[in-house]
């Protein structure tokens, strides 16, 4: 059995240069989040693209994020709804958003990201008990790795039937497999994150509610499907 062949730096570059179409709005912002010292945290232009194309193929009109960082990915995700979607983005740190706002302005998207700010788990569960239970299309969770599994649960309580969640850093630079947690990595990781995110990828291995892919994009990107009738 063949095994996946590892991206070189010239490969990677050269599936950007044949398949990239990010706009100039967002290389902007990815170029000025590039210099902020949490950086680390931007997911990169492919993977971006490729959460749109998930919309697009979805019909996706209501989505959530949890994580917005510097506001690459709601922007992204944004840019692929139709007119009437919309997208509730969580985070705790307001001045990381405010860098990523006036690009959603400027994009004329503002209409469609609702930034809520403080703990995603309570912007979650005040969706959950005012109605949104069974509606959302599509889940994005980019956050604190230690919350990721109560994120995932109300996530699916969210989602329709049919609906995706993608989850993000489920890789951890390596740290999730014994044999690469010595080597050398680009900051330091909490063992506790990387035991949480351990737990969580054995238990989405065995959830039946779900349908499970685990692609190696970027830190490691797994996508899981609610099962049900659409």
């Amino acid at each position: 059995m063949k095994s996946a062949r590892t991206f070189s730096d010239t490969l990677h570059h050269y599936m950007l240069d044949h398949s990239l179409r990010e706009t100039e709005l967002l290389f902007r912002l990815r170029q000025e989040t590039a210099q902020h010292p949490f950086a680390i945290m931007q997911i990169p232009p492919e993977q971006g693209q490729f959460m749109a194309f998930l919309l697009r193929m979805l019909g996706a009109k209501k989505v959530i994020e949890v994580g917005t960082f510097t506001g690459y990915s709601a922007l992204c995700m944004a840019m692929a709804l139709p007119d009437d979607g919309h997208l509730v983005t969580c985070d705790i740190h307001a001045e990381f958003a405010a860098i990523g706002q006036p690009y959603w302005h400027e994009a004329g998207l503002e209409g469609k990201i609702e930034l809520c700010l403080g703990p995603a788990a309570d912007t979650l569960e005040n969706l959950i008990q005012t109605g949104a239970v069974g509606t959302v299309d599509f889940v994005f969770i980019d956050a604190d790795k230690q919350g990721y599994d109560g994120y995932y649960e109300q996530a699916l309580t969210l989602l329709r039937p049919g609906g995706v969640i993608a989850l993000d850093n489920v890789f951890l630079f390596g740290s999730v497999v014994a044999s690469e947690a010595d080597e050398p990595l680009p900051h330091r990781i909490d063992p506790a994150d990387v035991e949480a995110m351990q737990r969580l990828n054995r238990k989405i291995t065995y959830d039946q509610r779900v349908e499970i892919t685990m692609l190696p994009m970027a830190d490691g990107l797994t996508l899981v499907q609610k099962k049900g009738a659409g």
